[in-house]
């Protein structure tokens, strides 16, 4: 029998979530001129801020976890990015970030204390949790900008598959282009 170990889902959550962001970008960079930052209905009015709002979160967060003291700092600019090719590079660099954090994971590491740099104080979070509280994040405000696309001329992508096996030959090139293999991300 298999032994259990509690950070493979959050491997597998990290994987999942590089891979929707690219697929949503993908998207996005498909977009006709003047609908990325177009106004729309939403929690953030436009694709534009949502995609700016997910990243410099990302920064926030995956800082962090890594033991930085970027806190707030994360937030400076409302929107440092204008173009979806250079946020969707931008993005794709904290998502491997993420990647290789969570890769790094162990049962200890998931109960260690986070401390996130948020001005006047420190706030102290276990691992796990603000992974958890990340990975809702993204989730949450992709399904936004998902939604944002069906009023546009780009066909909103797939992002409800989960990494499982059988899904495999759905994602065969993203995941060789992305230089990941399903071994390594079924284990």
């Amino acid at each position: 029998m298999p032994t259990f170990d509690p950070a493979r889902a959050f491997r597998k959550l990290a994987y999942n979530n590089a891979l929707a962001n690219r697929r949503l970008l993908e998207a996005c960079a498909a977009l006709k001129l003047g609908e990325f930052e177009a106004p729309r209905t939403s929690f953030f009015p436009s694709i534009k801020e949502t995609l700016n709002h997910i990243i410099t979160v990302d920064w926030f967060y995956v800082d962090g976890m890594e033991g930085g003291t970027l806190g707030l700092a994360a937030f400076d600019i409302d929107e440092p990015f204008d173009d979806v090719v250079s946020l969707a590079q931008a993005q794709a660099k904290v998502d491997q970030r993420l990647v290789a954090l969570c890769e790094a994971l162990t049962p200890e590491g998931l109960v260690s204390t986070v401390h996130l740099h948020r001005g006047d104080r420190i706030q102290e979070e276990r691992m796990e949790d603000v992974l958890a509280h990340l990975f809702q994040h993204q989730t949450h405000h992709r399904g936004q900008v998902h939604a944002m696309l069906a009023s546009t001329s780009v066909a909103p992508p797939q992002l409800d598959e989960f990494i499982v096996a059988d899904d495999a030959r759905f994602r065969g090139r993203e995941v060789a282009n992305l230089g990941w293999s399903e071994e390594k991300m079924m284990r």
